[in-house]
């Protein structure tokens, strides 16, 4: 079964980055091949809005049979919020918190990030699959591209 990753905003701007588009392009190689799954929600629609317009434009070449846009429910925004009462991340980082709960409820095997503040940090990942087990959710792994390049053999 081909995995499904759950990328966020961040991930976009990688392609264009000099620190990180050697990894970032090798992980869109792999779902412009179909190999990947490739989720995102409204909220990355809604980021992307104020991205530079070539961040923009990737976005929209990408295949959309490679592509599943995840709705954000009512369930996903009390996950996200219970993450913020718990104090895993400030209220400022609410719109993290919906990108981990929508990854979270819509069963991504991977949640894909560049942002290390808030998503990509042991300490942050620990707290949010806490929250997600104790209300009967599954852990989610959170990871940065450069973690799941496809090293061939």
């Amino acid at each position: 079964m081909k995995q499904r990753f759950y990328l966020d905003t961040s991930v976009f701007g990688g392609v264009f980055d000099k620190e990180f588009d050697e990894f970032t392009l090798q992980l869109f190689e792999r779902i412009k091949l179909g190999k990947v799954t490739f989720i995102y929600s409204e909220l990355v629609e809604t980021e992307l809005v104020k991205a530079p317009k070539k961040v923009k434009e990737y976005f929209l070449s990408l295949p959309k049979k490679s592509l599943e846009k995840a709705e954000i429910t009512e369930e996903i925004l009390m996950l996200a919020t219970k993450y913020v009462e718990k104090k895993v991340v400030g209220a400022t980082s609410f719109d993290d918190c919906i990108h981990i709960a929508t990854a979270t409820i819509h069963r991504a095997d991977i949640l894909v990030s560049w942002n290390f503040k808030h998503i990509v940090n042991v300490y942050r990942i620990r707290g949010y699959n806490s929250i997600n087990l104790r209300m009967n959710y599954p852990s989610l792994e959170i990871r940065s591209p450069k973690e799941i390049i496809d090293y061939e053999n």
